[in-house]
């Protein structure tokens, strides 16, 4: 007998035992979800050590520019303190900042 056979047959004992009698369909049913319930699964973690993607940033043109031109105009008007912090985002001057966010297109139904 293998193993699921005796599974089967112990299910169909325990419950007539308990005064619930299972036909031999239902034992098997019952039998294939503990059989599933048992298994172990192995998992292993490499001994390789991966190296972290390295990922390029890409440089939107169109940010650069309009950054640029806000640095320019805030120095032509005084602002000699302006400072860009990031070429694509970010203008700061005295206690204040300018950020610059491109909004993607909605999506469409």
């Amino acid at each position: 007998m293998d193993k699921r056979e005796k599974l089967i047959a112990q299910i169909m004992a325990e419950c007539e035992k308990d005064g619930e009698p299972v036909t031999r369909a239902e034992a098997e049913e019952m039998a294939e979800m503990e059989l599933k319930a048992n298994t172990t699964r192995h998992y292993e973690q490499s001994t390789k050590e991966r190296k972290p993607a390295t990922r390029e940033k890409k440089v939107d043109a169109e940010k650069v520019e309009i950054i640029q031109k806000i640095y320019e105009f805030l120095l032509t008007n005084g602002e000699e303190s302006a400072t860009i912090v990031n070429e694509q985002r970010e203008i700061q001057f005295r206690e204040f900042s300018i950020t610059l966010t491109k909004h993607r297109k909605g999506k469409t139904k």
